[in-house]
């Protein structure tokens, strides 16, 4: 269920513009800028270029403002608890989009068909809630939910595709590391804080990159690390699971046999 609160495009503002709310908003924020701005993430402020998204979960501290001459921005204050929303891949910190038209006329279909047309002027403008009411009505509340479902998938593109391509270097290191200590205790949890993202990021962006996934990943090298000491060494089975990240031979003959088809003894019968 999507609800509409207020929204606009097109909202400008002089060089001197600061919007601070220190509590946040009891519903989501997403503003998509047209120029330069600053924001201010965890206490400390940065600039970010033009074109960019921001979403600001409910109760969520918001503080940004101007950073040349002007300002101007789309924006929508909305209820939901869709899960396109929910899971939105990263809130709090801007990301650059893509296709700047493209989100710009969704937002301004957003805006007409959620608005209560009276006026001359399609801009609203962010100094508060007597500026414009918008209501979604049920006649056109499909419509809204299309339009707000459409927009937050163009920008989870955008953040995925920003994301995988500003990881592409961690992600091979740590698939290079993998694969060169395979028997370490690798868990998704202490990869993802190595590249300093969330878990399930981790995993989404390990199998765009790769096509599987990280623990996939890690039985693989290890497998692969068995049946070359299967091959070449003398070691016992229990040996070889241990110096593969085994903790318990039993496991590790489970694991062998349900990738490979076979058991590493004979496995390593066959090679001789």
């Amino acid at each position: 269920m999507n609800y509409i609160h207020f929204t606009g495009y097109d909202a400008r503002h002089p060089g001197d513009f600061v919007f601070d709310a220190t509590e946040g908003y009891d519903c989501h924020l997403l503003l998509i800028t047209h120029t330069p701005a600053r924001f201010r993430i965890g206490g400390v402020t940065e600039e970010y270029p033009a074109h960019c998204a921001m979403l600001y979960p409910p109760h969520t501290p918001i503080w940004y403002c101007a950073s040349t001459d002007c300002y101007s921005d789309d924006w929508v204050r909305f209820s939901s608890d869709e899960a396109f929303v929910q899971n939105f891949p990263q809130t709090n910190r801007p990301f650059p989009i893509s296709d700047p038209d493209y989100c710009h006329n969704l937002m301004q279909l957003l805006t007409w068909e959620t608005s209560l047309w009276t006026g001359t002027s399609r801009s609203f403008h962010h100094a508060g809630a007597d500026d414009c009411a918008i209501c979604s009505s049920e006649n056109n509340h499909a419509v809204t939910a299309q339009l707000l479902r459409i927009l937050f998938l163009k920008l989870r593109d955008d953040v995925l595709h920003h994301a995988a391509s500003s990881h592409d270097h961690a992600l091979l290191l740590l698939r290079r590391q993998i694969s060169t200590n395979p028997q370490l205790p690798w868990t998704i949890h202490k990869m993802a804080e190595q590249l300093h993202i969330s878990d399930g990021h981790l995993q989404l962006l390990y199998k765009q990159q790769f096509g599987t996934s990280c623990m996939d990943d890690v039985i693989d090298f290890r497998l692969r690390k068995a049946k070359d000491l299967l091959a070449y060494t003398e070691h016992s089975i229990a040996e070889i699971a241990e110096q593969c990240g085994y903790k318990n031979t039993e496991h590790f003959c489970r694991q062998f046999r349900k990738n490979t088809g076979t058991t590493p003894g004979r496995f390593r019968k066959e090679l001789r």
